[in-house]
């Protein structure tokens, strides 16, 4: 199936690993030309030679800090000097950070949404003109289920998450006349290094339990109604059909990838 990807110009966030990582091959794959943004110069070259690898497809990796003001004139003066485009931004980076209210400082909410909110407006704010010169866009935030249900002990993360649900639908509005569409996935449990670092600690008490295991006694504690943890391929491939031709006809939606999860739609 032809997604209409051929030759469009994406800027992952967060693409180093994970989500933003598996969304880069998968539209790469499609034959999009694909920029991942990330901090770590070594983990960037690492994915971006795994995804040529397996999909034979343009990957160029660009080491920057998303809370730094200056880093968006840098992603888009990249896309802009290497492809002379660019058709979508997957704002994916971020970390959960997560705490009752009264043990949340200043600094944490000040970084949490620096990183998360700020830094994800910048890079828009500066990607809009580039996508209106081609005639559109695709912007897609990666948020997470407790920005539309939050629970106990879940800030600051789920008050930056639910900033930028409210954003996306605001600027769908805006950007609808323009043919730029702006959705949102809010990701439930999905594999990733953060909760195979949980594992690598528990291990220390309990060695004999096996990574799968792990993911099966975690869906089961968190009650995952399809009884099992997201792969991150699933949520790589929700992401790239938003960005496709495929996906034309939505904008200003979130999607729970979430395995039924979400008390709410």
């Amino acid at each position: 199936m032809d997604l209409g990807l051929s030759n469009k110009v994406a800027v992952v966030t967060g693409g180093s690993q994970g989500i933003g990582k598996y969304a880069a091959m998968r539209m790469a794959q499609e034959g999009a030309r694909v920029i991942i943004v990330a901090r770590t110069q070594e983990t960037l070259d690492q994915a971006a030679e795994e995804i040529k690898t397996s999909t034979e497809g343009i990957v160029l990796p660009l080491a920057a800090d998303i809370s730094d003001k200056s880093t968006p004139e840098k992603i888009v003066t990249t896309a802009i000097d290497n492809y002379g485009r660019l058709d979508i931004l997957v704002n994916n980076a971020g970390v959960s950070m997560a705490k009752p209210f009264e043990d949340v400082s200043d600094d944490d909410w000040e970084s949490d949404f620096e990183l998360k909110v700020w830094g994800a407006i910048r890079l828009m704010r500066k990607s809009i003109p580039e996508m209106r010169k081609v005639g559109g866009g695709r912007i897609i935030n990666v948020t997470n289920l407790g920005g539309k249900a939050p629970g106990a002990s879940s800030m600051p993360t789920s008050i930056s998450r639910a900033a930028g649900i409210a954003i996306t639908k605001a600027m769908s509005k805006d950007l609808a006349k323009d043919n730029i569409l702006v959705n949102t996935v809010c990701i439930g449990t999905v594999k990733s290094g953060q909760h195979e670092r949980r594992y690598e600690s528990l291990k220390a008490t309990r060695p004999e339990l096996s990574l799968d295991e792990f993911y099966t006694e975690t869906a089961k504690a968190r009650g995952i109604p399809l009884g099992r943890v997201a792969e991150t391929h699933e949520a790589g491939d929700v992401i790239t059909f938003l960005a496709s031709d495929m996906a034309s006809y939505l904008t200003g939606v979130a999607i729970n990838i979430d395995g039924g999860t979400s008390p709410v739609v």
